[in-house]
């Protein structure tokens, strides 16, 4: 389950993913673990949704083409650059891939932005938006509590409070909370484990 919060107020954008992983052919492998915001440019991150060995192979042909990219500019890429090379992907490959992603972060040229690209490959800008199978079960919470020029305080319990709903209710959303906060000055990772999240009702 993703989770991502554009702040205005504090001008950055704070994102959060829990942990788990699916079914693929005849394994099941599970982690409660995994790290599924990943870093694809200094002020760019993305959380993954749906097969994680999809989203690792394209997040890794992506990170190469934003890597050769921000050479030939000679500057680092737009967050819609990033968006558009995983959607590119995602388009041309859509038979064969099962992955979704949320990008967001920060550039000179726009500030703060989050990006869906979904199943298939389709790009949509949003300001603010969750995915993975979590998510099902947080819209109307997303819908009560998302409000415009949040502070980074209240924009980071509002992603940790999502992902412990999230996680409270799907039996396939982790244990582990990643929270990035991306601003102009960079990115802070913070991990909360499973027995720090708040608790909403007896699980």
């Amino acid at each position: 389950m993703e989770k991502r919060c554009l702040d205005a107020q504090f001008k950055g954008v704070s994102t959060g993913v829990s942990k788990y992983n699916a079914l693929n052919h005849h394994f099941y492998v599970s982690s409660k673990t995994i790290n599924k915001v990943i870093q694809v440019h200094d002020r760019i991150f993305c959380c993954m949704a749906g097969s994680l060995a999809d989203a690792q192979a394209v997040l890794k042909t992506a990170k190469f083409h934003l890597s050769f990219h921000s050479v030939q500019m000679e500057s680092s890429p737009q967050v819609i650059a990033a968006a558009s090379v995983l959607k590119e992907l995602c388009y041309k490959n859509k038979d064969e891939l099962q992955a979704g992603f949320i990008t967001a972060g920060w550039d000179r040229k726009k500030g703060p932005q989050i990006y869906v690209v979904s199943l298939g490959g389709m790009l949509i800008k949003q300001e603010v938006t969750i995915g993975g199978s979590g998510s099902t079960y947080i819209y109307g919470y997303v819908d009560a509590k998302y409000r415009p020029n949040m502070s980074r305080e209240e924009c980071l319990q509002f992603a940790t409070n999502a992902l412990a709903l999230a996680m409270g209710r799907d039996n396939v959303s982790g244990g582990v909370a990643h929270l990035v906060v991306i601003t102009e000055s960079g990115a802070e990772h913070t991990v909360v484990p499973g027995d720090k999240l708040p608790k909403f009702h007896d699980e």
